[in-house]
């Protein structure tokens, strides 16, 4: 496929740069090993270079956890309908709750999607190993003497390049299943811990994740299938991508949770036990009055004669009008309605208690 050529050219060069690091270092030069190892090498770079890819698709993933309320209600909406308009309605109105929330179903299928042109380039460059060594064929920087030493190199007598349907070597077959097992092993990890760590209950309950649930157990059949057909350097690459997935969600799952699941439950612990842990802030109520800025002034007692309004004066005279500025009534002193107590002894007159 001449599409692939260039990606073809590009795994052949970093499994070159990679053997000349390990060959630098101190390893064989034919070893099977040391190009193992680039192909470990290789799938490290390439991960590497899809981590951005791999933070949108965790974002994808919390998003759709966020808005599965909203679409729940939507096939409650038309639960029970079969009629192809209340089907082209359901999935419109779906469509419009991705726009609306920017979510997208098929960005966690992106880093897959990515690696699979690499997958089948590393095939078809472990295949053309002969060619490359005899000549017929070139591959960039992955010239004839190369080729034959990639060819020639075994792990535990089993050839890279060969693969369990391909020969009758009971070493091939044997390492051939290892890592199948191996590899499925990573991918049903990666997938458990994502569902039942990182998924809240209301995530759990639709149906994506069930069919998360089926895909965890059916990976293991399909790489079991599809896996005796590779070449032992492609499992190797499949294992080493299966691995780096189950780290790298491992990572995140521990230091960025999504919220509402047992591992931001189990987040918070850590952080607390280790005195970390930083209580979300909760929003103040709006209230429609005034803070207060100052302390309240509290109010002078006053005396019985003040509240009298009038100022008793020496025994056997008249009291006193009070002035202004006195505290009494309106201006001129007087204060109508209030009875003006005589002097000491004075008798009192009929009605004054009235």
């Amino acid at each position: 496929m001449k599409i692939l050529q260039p990606i073809e050219m590009a795994v052949a060069w970093l499994m070159v740069q990679f053997h000349k690091l390990w060959t630098f270092v101190g390893l064989d030069h034919d070893s099977g090993w040391t190009w193992a190892l680039s192909i470990v090498g290789l799938t490290v770079v390439i991960r590497a270079l899809l981590i951005p890819l791999f933070v949108k698709q965790i974002r994808a993933q919390r998003g759709m956890q966020m808005i599965q309320p909203e679409m729940k209600k939507i096939q409650q909406k038309y639960k029970g309908r079969s009629d192809s308009a209340s089907r082209q309605a359901m999935a419109q109105e779906q469509m419009e709750l991705y726009k609306r929330t920017g979510t997208n179903p098929f960005s966690s299928c992106l880093p897959l999607l990515l690696q699979m042109p690499i997958f089948f380039s590393l095939f078809r460059v472990l295949n053309a190993l002969p060619d490359i060594a005899s000549g017929k064929r070139t591959m960039g920087a992955l010239n004839a003497d190369l080729a034959a030493s990639a060819q020639q190199s075994s792990i535990f007598g089993a050839p890279l390049s060969s693969s369990f349907m391909s020969t009758d070597v009971t070493q091939v077959k044997i390492v051939t299943v290892i890592l199948i097992i191996l590899m499925s092993v990573a991918a049903f990890m990666s997938s458990r811990q994502a569902l039942m760590k990182n998924m809240s209950a209301e995530a759990l309950d639709n149906p994506m994740a069930k069919q998360q649930k089926m895909m965890m157990w059916i990976l293991p059949g399909i790489f079991a299938v599809t896996g005796v057909n590779f070449p032992i350097g492609v499992l190797i690459y499949w294992l080493t991508s299966n691995v780096w997935a189950m780290c790298q969600q491992f990572f995140i799952i521990r230091n960025m949770p999504a919220p509402g699941t047992e591992a931001a439950k189990a987040y918070e612990e850590r952080m607390r036990r280790k005195g970390k842990w930083k209580e979300p802030e909760k929003p103040t109520p709006a209230t429609t009055t005034e803070p207060r800025t100052g302390q309240r002034q509290q109010p002078k007692r006053k005396s019985r004669q003040q509240r009298g309004g009038t100022i008793p004066g020496p025994k056997g005279t008249a009291p006193n009008k009070p002035s202004d500025g006195d505290g009494g009534g309106k201006s001129g002193g007087s204060n109508p309605g209030r009875k003006i107590p005589g002097p000491k002894g004075a008798p009192k007159k009929p009605g004054d208690n009235k």
